[in-house]
């Protein structure tokens, strides 16, 4: 085999990066770059284009925008504060109760909206005053607030679930969707408990309980809310709609519960529309250009060496999901998920059905495997905004960080090698 090719992806890739390009030019320019020590110059900048072209041209990659849409409708709709006041009535006395609650309202929100970025920011800038309000350190409030978020993108109806099935060549969206709940409550459950330790151990104001009447009125308050999860994946499941219908589906429902909240009106909706189609842009902009680099690395035999050299390391399934996990692990700390998912999923699905992993488990693997690339420097977007809205900085959170990263690795291992975890619900309904 030439390396040249390999080579001159690699480094160029990883040079761009370094001086700051972002990711999506990064992809592309490094693509290009590529194909032109394979083929002609002016054929290279015609297939890297076609192919970026063709990368969009998916119906299931229409749910994206419409996701989007619905994720902006809900942010500023008011759905935030009534996932709290409910969590709040959950969990709101015991130990580290307003840490608890963040956790517990960000996996809601994050379900509901698809966005890590959106709950981050949500529960940042209502929760993290109250919780410094109560004595609770800034840091330890973004540490909470930054990784819980994340276990939207696992709980369903998640986006990049979306852009693995497209990557894998078409598993199914609904499978996806079922697969996901149980590893992102799991990884929810787990960072509660590290939350409470770490709460105790720094003897952190416990809130009062509340009553049966409290719950169930806040219950009933965020209710509709909820009810948005039962009518897309319930749809998704029965097979009433397909997941790109029931996006449009969850953009309508939001957009009637934030008239009647009177959280969202007609004035609104013009500045709605342009940050979600701002959003869809660059995220549009990155699966156009990670497809260009998927291809252009199909085209040089570069997944089938990666595939072949891993497996003459070892053929024991545990070595390597182990050597997969830390690759993607390292991966996730310097590249934005999207992209990740695209081009790393054609490299190792592969490998892992060959040692007869499930496709399906190998996805909900790989996307909370990247969640936790979300969390940390330089590249993760989920750390910035927490950060940002609390003004502290990266090297003020890093400590309490630690322990949360602890709880989602092992999420991550125990979901890793005990699949029945994340194939028990699909199998239930059939897929």
């Amino acid at each position: 085999m030439d390396y040249t090719p390999v080579l001159v992806l690699i480094i160029s890739f990883l040079f761009l990066l370094a001086i700051g390009t972002p990711v999506a030019w990064s992809i592309t320019v490094s693509s290009l770059l590529t194909m032109m020590v394979s083929i002609d110059s002016i054929a290279s900048f015609t297939t890297v284009a076609q192919r970026m072209a063709t990368g969009l041209d998916s119906f299931a990659l229409l749910a994206i925008p419409f996701f989007i849409l619905s994720g902006e409708l809900m942010n500023k709709g008011g759905i935030a504060h009534r996932l709290i006041a409910f969590a709040k009535t959950l969990v709101g006395s015991l130990p580290g109760g307003l840490a608890l609650i963040n956790v517990i309202a960000a996996m809601l929100m994050g379900a509901i909206a698809g966005s890590a970025m959106a709950s981050a920011s949500a529960m940042g800038s209502i929760l993290g005053p109250e919780m410094e309000k109560e004595g609770y350190s800034k840091e330890f409030g973004v540490a909470v607030n930054i990784t819980s978020a994340t276990t939207g993108l696992v709980i369903p109806p998640s986006n990049v679930l979306i852009v693995y099935s497209l990557a894998s060549g078409g598993v199914s969206i609904a499978a996806l969707f079922l697969a996901g709940y149980i590893p992102g409550i799991l990884t929810g459950l787990l960072l509660m408990m590290v939350a409470a330790i770490w709460a105790k151990k720094k003897k952190y104001n416990i809130g009062k309980g509340s009553s049966l009447k409290e719950v169930f009125k806040t219950f009933i308050d965020a209710l509709p809310s909820l009810l948005l999860l039962v009518v897309v994946i319930g749809g998704i499941v029965i097979g009433i709609f397909t997941a790109t219908e029931a996006s449009a589906i969850a953009v309508l429902y939001t957009l009637v519960l934030g008239f009647i909240y009177k959280e969202i009106s007609v004035k609104n909706l013009p500045q709605i529309l342009l940050d979600s189609s701002a959003t869809t842009a660059v995220v549009m902009l990155l699966i156009g250009a990670s497809m260009s680099m998927s291809w252009v690395m199909s085209y040089e035999n570069i997944p089938q060496e990666i595939s072949t050299g891993l497996l003459q390391i070892s053929e024991n399934p545990i070595i390597i999901l182990l050597i997969i996990n830390l690759i993607l692990l390292a991966v996730g700390t310097f590249m934005d998920m999207t992209p990740a998912v695209l081009i790393f999923t054609p490299i190792f699905l592969p490998i892992v059905t060959a040692l007869g992993m499930d496709p399906v488990h190998f996805g909900i693997l790989m996307i909370l495997n990247l969640c936790i690339g979300l969390c940390t420097p330089p590249v993760g977007s989920v750390l910035f905004v927490g950060v940002g809205i609390a003004k502290t900085s990266i090297q003020k959170v890093i400590k309490p960080l630690i322990p949360m990263f602890a709880a989602m690795i092992v999420a991550l291992l125990l979901i890793t090698y005990f699949p029945q975890l994340t194939l028990w619900l699909p199998s239930l309904f059939g897929f």
